[in-house]
């Protein structure tokens, strides 16, 4: 496949909790779940056809080549009051102290970790290489099921505090959805298909390492969840996804079962959620953990240069497929680390998950 030039920007709606997932809480019988989930598909559903109407007039703001890259981040953090006016009231901008809203506090920090993770391991300033200033806003809604990237900022609801908590307490959470940004300002992947669930799949890399990076764990030391701590203590699960053991993450009487695939023997063809972009994506993710884990280490020094190379380095087609994006990260680790541990690991990792190389 031929790359195509990234001549615009698409920003999409794209939120941690998939469709599929709310559309079978709002089916419970019990309305103190149901009813939360009902409205969170609402607000999702509306605020998605509103960035479709905008997505082409959008044209982010380009700094000129003469601005110094900002070093540090800047971070404004906002709290919706529970309605659903963005951004809401300002309540903490960058170097204010903490205050005493815990959610504000996480979301705050979690920023932080992302852009520092970004500068720290891959000389990148912000998501946009530029210093972009990071927004976040807080207490979203009523019970809001969910927190998203709207192509501009964060938002995160507090939950229904009977299925997901706060989505603030799971720093993965704040880190995949800030990753769609980067995503957005590099190889731009189309929201649909396989493209869409390497969209996703890039989020959660992402996430995991901002995770493992703050935490100071090797790739052997991480949980390798995507929204541990999110899910409510009377759930059968242990997070929303999985990248080590796709399809594990949650087995529950009102979520029903983890549906994601863990290699193209199971890959699942689907209209929904933009051709399967939430289940499909367990694909990709578990190739990046088998990639880390077999390399050792710190998983964001090689296994995450190498996703990041591809991402970043102009190759990477808007609507690549899975073999693609497996065929760039061979040549990214060749080239980088060259014909070593690195490059055999990446093609082992593919083959393992049914993805081919060549």
């Amino acid at each position: 496949m031929q790359p195509r030039p990234n001549n615009g920007f698409h920003p999409v709606f794209c939120t941690i909790v998939p469709p599929h997932l709310l559309d079978k809480l709002s089916q419970a019988d019990d309305p103190r779940l149901a009813g939360p989930a009902r409205r969170t598909l609402r607000a999702d559903a509306a605020r998605r056809d509103r960035r479709r109407m905008t997505a082409l007039a959008y044209a982010p703001e380009v700094p000129s080549t003469s601005d110094p890259v900002p070093s540090k981040p800047h971070r404004t953090l906002y709290d919706c009051r529970h309605g659903t006016d963005l951004p809401g009231h300002l309540v903490r901008d960058e170097g204010d102290e903490a205050t005493q809203d815990a959610s504000v506090n996480r979301a705050y920090a979690g920023l932080g970790a992302t852009f520092e993770l970004l500068l720290t391991a891959y000389g990148r300033s912000s998501i946009d290489g530029k210093g972009l200033p990071l927004i976040g806003s807080v207490h979203y809604d009523e019970k809001y099921n969910n927190a998203f990237f709207d192509g501009e900022q964060m938002v995160f609801g507090d939950g229904d505090g009977e299925i997901f908590l706060d989505f603030t307490v799971a720093i993965d959470v704040i880190a995949h959805e800030l990753a769609h940004g980067l995503t957005q300002y590099t190889a731009n992947l189309a929201y649909q298909g396989q493209s869409g669930a390497l969209n996703e799949s890039v989020s959660d890399v992402f996430g995991s390492l901002v995770k493992q990076y703050s935490l100071g764990q090797s790739a052997e030391q991480g949980d390798w969840l995507i929204g541990a701590g999110l899910l409510a203590p009377r759930v059968s699960g242990v997070a929303l996804r999985s990248m080590k053991a796709p399809g594990t993450a949650y087995d529950d009487d009102v979520l029903g079962k983890d549906p994601q695939p863990a290699s193209m023997d199971d890959y699942i063809e689907t209209d929904e959620d933009n051709g399967g972009v939430h289940v499909n994506s367990g694909i990709p993710n578990r190739a990046f953990h088998l990639l880390a884990t077999a390399l050792g280490g710190n998983a964001w020094e090689r296994a995450g240069q190498v996703w990041f190379d591809v991402l970043t380095g102009g190759a990477l087609a808007q609507d690549a497929e899975f073999a693609d994006f497996a065929r760039l990260t061979v040549a990214a680790a060749r080239s980088r680390f060259g014909e070593g541990d690195e490059a055999e690991a990446v093609l082992k990792a593919w083959s393992e998950v049914g993805v081919p190389t060549r």
